[in-house]
């Protein structure tokens, strides 16, 4: 194995990731249940893909944002998780430079888009709750294609200059990153530059991005709750409720798991660097495996499109030659 002491004097032109540099003999083990949790993300995100896309019934922009929501998390998964597994069974722990800040920058970009998909989303829950008659005429296709540029653009723009600042410091020192991922203050940290600008940018973006985005969710939620109490029809509230339910659920894994790793992170010194970096892999797979399970199983309209493609698939199958 490679030293997690490598220096040298000359420039880096690539990085060494070392993911848990006290517990090797763990990562064969750990690589089972990543690899069950990222064959189940990805096939679980097609699956709606594909049912969302020749299910003519749901071509609705719920779907549509739920299916952007699908698509950024088979791009997180598919940036992070073949990394590690390469890591785990075939130690191949080299990583260009060029492929560790484009790797940083689709990391912090995709999960401030998936953030805001959320906040979009709970829009969308908030305008079918609070005013169910302007719904048809607010929440248009047209709607959702200008809150994906939207999406895309923020997100974008506002995520480029973390690895942009990274990338531009002096690498002459240290190339080993004690972590599976190609995180910002896991490389900055190998500088022979001061990269208190990263730290701060870092810090600024990430909360303003995320936190306007909860608050805007946590709003909504307000408003939600304050109309579904006023309901007097029997039963009224409970389903408006339970269209709110799965997005509620969805926002829950990805708030929850995010505010673990910061808190981990401000408590580094009390917390072993190894259950960090376990941390920041689940984040990245944990989400993407369970959005789709949880919306297939609590809507009833992608349920049925999905047992419609599994009739199609079957009765395709039957019909093919041996």
């Amino acid at each position: 194995m490679t030293s997690p002491c490598n220096y040298s004097t000359a420039p880096v032109s690539e990085f060494l990731l070392i993911c848990f540099l006290n517990y090797q003999s763990w990562q064969h083990w750990l690589s089972l249940p990543l690899s069950l949790l990222f064959l189940l993300a990805m096939g679980a995100n097609a699956t709606l893909l594909i049912t969302i896309r020749l299910e003519a019934s749901l071509h609705e922009p719920m779907y549509y944002l739920l299916s952007l929501l699908s698509l950024l998390d088979m791009v997180l998964c598919l940036t992070v998780i073949p990394k590690v597994l390469a890591i785990f069974w075939f130690d191949l722990r080299s990583i260009s430079f060029s492929a560790c800040f484009l790797q940083m920058f689709i990391m912090n970009c995709f999960l401030a888009m998936e953030s805001c998909t959320f906040m979009v989303m709970a829009y969308d829950r908030y305008v079918a709750i609070c005013h169910p008659l302007r719904y048809p005429s607010i929440i248009t296709h047209q709607f959702v294609a200008k809150a994906s540029v939207f999406i895309v653009t923020r997100n974008a723009l506002l995520t480029a200059p973390i690895p942009l600042l990274t990338a531009r410091l002096r690498y002459c020192g240290k190339n080993v990153i004690e972590n599976c991922i190609c995180a910002n203050l896991s490389v900055s940290r190998l500088s022979c530059d001061n990269f208190t600008l990263n730290r701060i940018y870092q810090f600024v973006v990430g909360w303003t991005l995320l936190g306007s985005d909860f608050i805007l969710i946590f709003l909504s939620y307000t408003f939600i709750l304050r109309a579904v109490l006023r309901f007097k029809a029997e039963g009224a509230a409970v389903k408006a409720l339970s269209t709110c339910g799965s997005h509620f659920i969805l926002i829950l894994f990805f708030s929850t798991i995010l505010l673990v790793v910061v808190l981990t992170n401000v408590a580094r010194k009390r917390v072993p660097m190894d259950i960090l970096i376990l941390l920041n892999v689940f984040h990245h797979l944990i989400p993407p495996a369970l959005n789709p399970i949880v919306y297939g199983f609590r809507t009833k309209e992608l349920k049925q499109g999905c047992q419609k493609l599994l009739q199609r698939g079957l009765r395709i199958h039957r019909r093919a030659p041996l």
